[in-house]
This record gives C-alpha cells, sequence and structure tokens, in this order.
C-alpha cells in the first residue's frame, strides 16, 4: 500500500510539472524584441577613418567629402573612435582610436566637439544616419575614470589595472560595478542628447556582459530610436540589443575560397545555417575589409586578388547590410598604418566607384534585398561545378534577383537542371536584356541578373 501510495504521489508531482511545462511553452518569454527601423532595410554603412581620410585629418576636412559619399550612394556614416586617445602605455606617436582618454570629448587632433556637431547636422542634412565606435570593455590607461573612479576597473591579484589580451595600451572596466554601468549608460546617453547622433558601433561587443546592452537599448530608444551594430557573432546580442552583427566567418570563407582553401560547397553550407539563427529578423553586417583587416591583413587586393568584384557583389546579395571602408570604394591598394599619420592617397572615382554606386543603387531599389525577414529568401541551384559556381536567386514582391558566380580562376561551362532555361533577365551593370542565363563564366567572373 505504502509503495502504491508512493507511486501516485509521484504521479501526482510529474504532472504538476508537465502542466507547468505545458505553460510555459504555450507562454514563452519573447526571444527576440529589436525593433528594426524602416530605413535600415535597405541601408549600406560606411566606416570613415578620420585620421586617414584627408592631409588635415580633420572633421572639417573629412565634411567636404559628403557630397561625394552621398553621390556614392551610402546611408550610414560610422565614424572610428573620435574620442581624445591616451598618452600612457601609448603604441605608436598617435596611439590606437581605441584607448579612450574621455568618453565625453574629442579627439583634439580631429577638431573640436561644434567641429563634429557641425558634421553630424550636415550629414543629417543630406540623409545620412551618424554612429559612433564605441569602446565599452575597457578604457585608455590614463582615462579619466582611472583617477576619478579606479574602482570602476578589473585588478589583477596584485591589485593593479588590468590590460585585456596583449591590449597593454588600454584597462579592463569591470562589469560587476553598478555605478560603473551607470557611467558608461551616462557617457553613451550624452552622444544622442547632445549631438544626435544615431546609434553606435559596438567594439568587442561580446566582451561586455549582454545584460548590459539589453538595459541599454531601450534607454537610448527612449532619447531616440537608435540603430546598433554590434562587433561580434553572438547571436544573443541580435535578442533585445542589436539591429545587426558581425558576419566574420563569411568574411573568412571568401579569403579562403580565393585561396583554394575552401569552395562554394562551403559558402552553401554557411548561407544555409543562416536561416536557423534564433532571431531570423536580425542583421548580419556583410564586409570584405574594415579597419582592422587592412591595417592588419592586408588590403582586400591581396586578401582575395581576382575575386573581389565578386565576393563584393555576395556581400550585397545575401541578406544583411553591406559595409564600405575607407578608400574601398575607390580601389585603396594601400595597408593604412594604425597607430601614425597616413591617408588614402587619391579619392579619383574610377571603375571601382562605379562598380559600388551600382550594387548600391541596387541594394537601395530591389525588394527582395531588405534586411532580415522583410527580404527574399534565397534559393540557390545546383550545377555539374558545384565546388566553383554559385548560382542563387531571391525574389520578393514579384521581382526576382538572380545571382552567378564563378569563385575559380578558370573558365566554366556548365550544367544544371534547375538553373538553366530560366530567361528574359536584365543584367544589373550593362543595363542589357538577356535571353537565357549563360551557360559559360569566365575566371571570376559574376552576373547579376533581374526580372519581374
Amino acid at each position: 500500500m505504502k509503495t502504491k501510495l508512493l507511486f501516485i504521489a509521484i504521479a501526482v508531482i510529474f504532472a504538476g510539472y508537465s502542466c507547468d511545462s505545458k505553460k510555459q511553452i504555450e507562454a514563452p518569454k519573447e526571444k527576440c524584441t529589436v525593433s528594426h527601423q524602416d530605413w535600415t532595410r535597405n541601408a549600406v554603412i560606411y566606416e570613415v577613418n578620420v585620421r586617414q581620410y584627408t592631409k588635415e585629418g580633420t572633421f572639417a576636412a573629412f565634411e567636404q567629402h559628403l557630397p561625394r559619399l552621398k553621390e556614392l550612394g551610402v546611408d550610414v556614416l560610422w565614424f572610428m573612435p573620435i574620442h581624445p586617445i591616451s598618452e600612457k602605455n601609448r603604441k605608436g606617436t598617435l596611439g590606437s582610436y581605441y584607448a579612450v582618454k574621455d568618453y565625453k570629448e574629442v579627439n583634439p587632433e580631429f577638431g573640436t566637439k561644434e567641429d563634429f556637431k557641425r558634421v553630424v547636422d550636415k550629414a543629417h542634412e543630406m540623409g545620412f544616419k551618424v554612429i559612433l565606435d564605441w569602446v565599452a570593455n575597457h578604457t585608455g590607461c590614463d582615462n579619466v575614470w582611472t583617477v576619478e573612479h579606479p574602482d570602476w576597473y578589473v585588478r589583477d591579484e596584485a591589485g593593479n589595472f588590468k590590460s585585456p589580451y596583449d591590449w597593454t595600451d588600454t584597462y579592463e572596466l569591470n562589469y560587476d560595478n553598478k555605478d560603473m554601468r551607470a557611467g558608461m549608460l551616462d557617457a553613451l546617453k550624452y552622444w544622442i542628447t547632445d549631438f544626435g547622433i544615431d546609434g553606435y558601433r559596438c567594439d568587442m561587443a561580446h566582451e561586455v556582459p549582454t545584460d548590459f546592452w539589453n538595459d541599454v537599448r531601450p534607454a537610448l530608444d527612449s532619447i531616440k530610436p537608435v540603430f546598433m551594430l554590434a562587433e561580434s557573432e553572438n547571436y544573443d546580442l541580435l535578442e533585445h540589443a542589436f539591429d545587426a552583427n558581425y558576419s566574420w566567418e563569411l568574411m573568412h570563407m571568401m579569403a579562403d575560397v580565393s585561396k583554394g582553401n575552401k569552395n562554394v560547397e562551403d559558402l552553401t553550407t554557411y548561407i544555409q545555417k543562416l536561416d536557423t539563427i534564433k532571431c531570423p529578423d536580425g542583421y548580419k553586417m556583410n564586409f570584405l575589409t574594415n579597419h582592422d583587416e587592412n591595417s592588419w591583413n592586408g588590403t582586400e587586393f591581396e586578401r582575395y586578388g581576382k575575386g573581389i568584384e565578386a565576393f563584393a557583389v555576395l556581400t550585397y546579395t545575401l541578406n544583411g547590410m553591406p559595409m564600405i571602408y575607407t578608400g574601398q570604394e575607390v580601389g585603396l591598394k594601400k595597408r593604412l598604418s594604425f597607430f601614425e599619420k597616413d591617408m588614402v592617397p587619391s579619392w579619383t572615382e574610377n571603375g571601382t566607384t562605379k562598380f559600388y554606386k551600382k550594387l548600391n543603387e541596387l541594394k537601395h531599389t530591389h525588394p527582395a534585398l531588405r534586411a532580415g525577414s522583410m527580404g527574399g529568401d534565397v534559393r540557390i541551384y545546383t550545377s555539374n561545378a558545384g565546388k566553383e559556381l554559385l548560382i542563387f536567386s531571391r525574389e520578393k514582391a514579384g521581382k526576382e534577383l538572380m545571382v552567378m558566380l564563378n569563385l575559380s580562376d578558370r573558365n566554366i561551362t556548365y550544367t544544371s537542371n534547375d538553373a538553366l532555361g530560366r530567361n528574359n533577365y536584365y543584367d544589373v551593370f550593362t543595363g542589357k536584356l538577356i535571353g537565357n542565363l549563360p551557360k559559360t563564366l569566365k575566371a571570376w567572373e559574376y552576373r547579376v541578373l533581374t526580372r519581374e
């Protein structure tokens, strides 16, 4: 009898647990709450390296380039850190932009706060959005907080300030300290309330506790709706805090494909994996290069060789937001120094400029290229050259985009049961009507086609 009663008691307990579990399944906590502004759907990001942009290296000198960038067709101006750079433990002559001395000041080498405000206002008048690069994980070694709030920092066993990784020109902040969190949020609010910026690109966002960013987003949105970009591939950051994160995996994979270390099958696996992310409306920022890649790993010409334009097409036609780095639009073939004064040799427009103008126009106008869940699904086509030839289409609102990329250094004549036989496309780059899809593509050739 005791045994029978014991079984009954256990059954009741499990029944209760089952009911509770069912309730949780029926009413789960909403996983993804970020609401994207409509303008972000077809936007192109442009990373601004103020120091190396002009001979003067100032906000005022950069301002003269706004009309050119407007004509190029970019939408978001991402300014690398504009703050004063710490002098203690400084690397090189001018130091790293990411060793911040004061979160509420501007680097005097760039100009004054008034100069920056004028650039922001002018950019807004011309239809740009402006975001600031924000370094929240660490500060420079003589940041004002090291004196005013030394308890806001992580310490080693000996009680000394601690540098993250080998970044010896910085000290790591302590996010267990609530006052430090409040101070960081206050600084983030400052540039929105006083300068009207439109959001942030957050450096090493995954090194900062996600719950901090989850608190930051609604606090900033309460001032004005913002756009938030995380330098990270952690998807939990997209749930409640960030609109977009990085596509490092794609960037490295494209470089590997260009060198023959990976192939189209690897890219196909990556593309298919994107459909499984937790927040289907989260964005990936797709890019070939940025300030780190250019300075430390080489120009895009060094890393992608003759496939550079084909891979650029891929960054624009996969789901997400494409990004252009300083000088990329004129075919910069120089590694810009990181800690010293250097600059883009020439801003003369050329074929590369026209190439990116066309891609920007396509991103702005084709409904299938809207970022997130509002864009068209990717359909990948098979061929007998599956390791070298990538063919995919995206369709939305009755408009189709077809992309064909020969990602190899040899000419390809292929057969396909599902791609060939399709016709009446317009070539995006030539504007010409073509009958059937081409059966042959030259080495590294790309075709971008549209039809309704």
